[in-house]
C-alpha cells in the first residue's frame, strides 16, 4: 500500500526531510516503524525502539498497534513539552 510520512522537529532535522510517500507491505504503525529503521543511518538512529517518538495516523495520536490503510498519512514527532 501506499503512504505519506511526515517527520517532524528533530526527526526532521536528522532525517533531513520533511516527508516523503512511499509504498509499504506493513500493515501497523510497528511495522512501519521496524521497516523504517532497517534503512540505516538516521532513520534508524532517531526512530529506535527506546527513543521517544509520538506517532499519528491521520493526524489522531495512535500507539503502535494501529492498522494502517490504503493512502494514510503517518507522523513521526518527538515528544513535546511546555514551559
Amino acid at each position: 500500500m501506499n503512504v505519506t510520512l511526515k517527520y517532524f522537529a528533530s526527526i526532521r532535522e536528522a532525517i533531513g526531510q520533511g516527508g516523503e510517500s512511499m509504498s509499504t507491505q506493513a500493515i501497523t504503525l510497528q511495522a512501519l516503524r521496524d521497516e523504517l529503521i532497517s534503512r540505516g543511518g538516521a532513520y534508524a538512529e532517531v526512530l529506535a525502539h527506546g527513543r521517544a517518538v509520538r506517532m499519528a495516523l491521520n493526524q489522531d495520536l495512535c500507539d503502535e498497534s494501529a492498522t494502517l490503510s490504503e493512502g494514510c498519512e503517518v507522523a513521526f514527532f518527538p515528544p513535546v513539552t511546555g514551559g
